[in-house]
Order: structure tokens, then sequence, then C-alpha cells
């Protein structure tokens, strides 16, 4: 994969392949939109700019140029009249978990409905009025990222409420392999909707075909989707980010590790949150035998209040991980199976969390049983097999 771009400071140098987004292809949706009042599902990373390939050697800081969608959609002309956000809220400060209120966004004067508040799902009286919602976040292609659930939610308000629904697709940065459990029947949540493996490989507009395809909304109602397609972008292609997806998502290298590290939210074991890398390290003060050591303080717009604050952890630091796992294409489950086995109290490892996660409770407690790292994904193959075959109905790239 060659290297056709850098973020250097802040600034972009764009090829003449750089990859654009859905929303960059304007004049595929314009009709759609003009003289409609229009609805808007955005976050932070609603942004409006080209995004170049990475090589080996691209510095993980992400640019801060484009424009936000909602902006650039009323500079073409397009009434947008709400917003609707997810977790962390519209621009993206909020804490993970963190419960987002409705308000109105200062900078644009817009009203700004929270999904991840009171309610999950647009109410009939949110949508009144509105004529067309267009759907544009940056996904992280793992099933527990919750983007995906608020995506669920509002395709099932627009079927119900007879509304068309416009993606945005963007590239999917852990589009480049399949792996983990699929979620089983029982272990449905916010952080698990639909029966996926944990790193499934689609965009955010080939699952909302998958969502329609596969019936999964409530009752099996279909909403009235139209998917605008990235430019220049294949599956096997990772593109630098202009914004962090969420706010203990700073850079590449915690993209990349994220499905594999966040197991560890489901355990007593510190993921990272409270220091700079969020994701790249995991630790906990009862972890015998680990070579490294750091202490997880508050820091403001990306944890308050993370596991094991203030405490000396020992654990290990993933970043020179970041290739292994872009050349392995999997899920590493060494670093979890190593966690537990030097943790000194093994009953308290998990929390429930755990297998919400997971989708099952088998990984548990293949753990539990002292199963090796073979015999767990021996164990999910069947189901990743069957997913395969069903995801190729839904492949736009």
């Amino acid at each position: 994969m060659g290297l056709l771009g850098l973020f250097l400071f802040g600034r972009q140098i764009v090829s003449a392949e750089a990859v654009r987004p859905g929303v960059l292809q304007y004049e595929l949706y314009q009709e759609q939109l003009n003289g409609k009042k229009v609805a808007l599902v955005a976050n932070q990373t609603s942004v409006v700019c080209e995004m170049e390939r990475i090589g080996k050697n691209v510095p993980a800081a992400g640019s801060e140029e484009g424009v936000h969608t909602v902006d650039f959609l009323r500079q073409k002309g397009v009434e947008v009249v709400k917003i609707f956000c997810p977790e962390h809220g519209f621009r993206g400060t909020a804490d993970a978990g963190e419960r987002v209120g409705d308000y109105t966004d200062q900078q644009t004067g817009l009203p700004v409905v929270s999904l991840y508040g009171s309610k999950k799902k647009p109410l009939p009286s949110d949508l009144e009025g509105i004529e067309v919602v267009v759907f544009d976040m940056q996904d992280v292609g793992v099933r527990f990222y919750t983007y995906l659930s608020t995506l669920h939610y509002v395709m099932e308000a627009c079927a119900e409420n007879r509304l068309p629904l416009i993606v945005m697709d963007r590239p999917n940065p852990n589009a480049f392999y399949i792996d983990g459990p699929v979620l089983k029947s029982g272990y449905t949540s916010f952080v698990g909707m639909h029966p996926v493996p944990v790193v499934y490989g689609m965009t955010i507009g080939e699952y909302a075909k998958m969502i329609n395809g596969e019936h999964w909304l409530r009752e099996g109602v279909v909403c009235e989707l139209t998917v605008i397609p990235c430019r220049n972008w294949s599956r096997d292609m990772i593109v630098e980010l202009p914004r962090r997806p969420s706010p203990n998502l700073p850079d590449r290298i915690s993209v990349m590790l994220y499905p594999s590290v966040c197991f560890f939210e489901g355990t007593v074991v510190n993921e990272g949150r409270g220091t700079r890398i969020p994701f790249q390290v995991f630790g906990h003060p009862e972890l015998e035998n680990m070579p490294y050591v750091y202490i997880p303080v508050a820091i403001e717009g990306m944890s308050k209040n993370p596991k094991c604050l203030g405490k000396t952890c020992y654990g290990r630091d993933l970043r020179d991980q970041y290739e292994v796992v872009k050349e392995e294409k999997r899920l590493r489950l060494d670093w979890l199976l190593e966690a537990y086995r030097n943790y000194k109290g093994k009953t308290s490892f998990f929390i429930p969390f755990f297998d919400k996660l997971a989708g099952t409770s088998d990984l548990r407690e293949a753990i539990l049983a002292g199963k090796t790292e073979a015999e767990i994904r021996e164990s999910w193959q069947t189901d990743l097999e069957h997913f395969k075959k069903m995801r190729l109905r839904y492949l736009i790239y």
C-alpha cells in the first residue's frame, strides 16, 4: 500500500487519489434534498474533506481541515432544520456513557435532539415537519461502537414515520478483516443489537443495507434508504480520519487496537482511559509480572473517572503492535488471556458488562475454563463463515 499523502502539523497534502466520503458526492443526492426540510444525524466526525491513505510512516495526528456537514449543506442551500446527536454529543465532548440532553447548538442556532439521553430513538414529535433525514457519522467498524445502534433506531423511526433516509458512507478503518464471536440471541443491548461478529468488515452504509435486508428493525419494517458511496476507497485501504471518532480514540493507533483492547472494559483492568493513549495500553494494580507502569488520571474531555483512578497500574504498552494487527488481520486475544493469567484475584476479573461486549457468555466461560486461544477461535468459525456469506448481499465496495 503506497504512501499517497501526509498529515503534517494539522495540514493535509491531498493526492489526486484521495478518498472522498459520500457527503462530497453532492451531485448524487442534491435532488433528494432540494426544497426539503432536512434533519441531520451528526457529530464532530461529520466533516466534509478528502482523506488520505495511510502508509507505515504517517504521523498519527489527524487534520483539523474540512467544513462540518451541517455547514456544507447549508452553504449548498439545503434547509437543515434539526440535528440529532449520538453518544458523546454533537460536538463530541461528552464522556463515554455520559447522558446528553437536548439543547440549541450555539454555532448553528439549530435545535439538537439527543439520542443518548432520555431516549435512543427519535419520537414522532421529533420528526414532525421533517421531510428527509441525513445520517453522516464516522464509524470504526466494531459491533459495540454505539453509532451502529443509533443508526438502527434512526432507520426504525424513519420507517415508522415514512421518511426517507440518506446515509453518507464513510471508510471503515477496520474493514480489512472480520473476526470475533457473533452476537447470540439473549445478549442484545445498545452495545450490540445484531447477530454480527465483533469486527464485521463493512462500511456504515453497507451495514444500513444489511439492517434493512435482514429485517432487523422492529416488526420487520423497512426503511426507505439511499446510501451515497465513497469514492476511491477499497476494503483493504486504511485512511487517516480527519476527526477523532470519539474522545478516547484520538488517533489511528487507538482506532486499530480498539476492537481488541475494548474487551478490558468488561473487566476490572484499565484499558488506557485516563491516559493520553487510551486503548493503546492496559493495566491494573494487581497484574503481576507485567513490564509497563502507568497511573490513570482524570482528563477533561476524554475520561473523567477512569478505572483505577490514581493507582499505579502494571500492564502492557501496545503501541508497537499497530503493524502486527494490520498484518495479521485478527483480534488480539492474547492480551486478554495474558491479563487474566497474571491477575491475582481471578474471581473478580470479569464484570457483567463483558458478556454484552462479547455478545455471548461463551468467551468468558472459555477463558475461565482455561481454553487456549486456538480453541477459542475455533469455537466461532462456523458462525463467522455464515456471516461472511450473508454480508456478501450488501457489499458496495
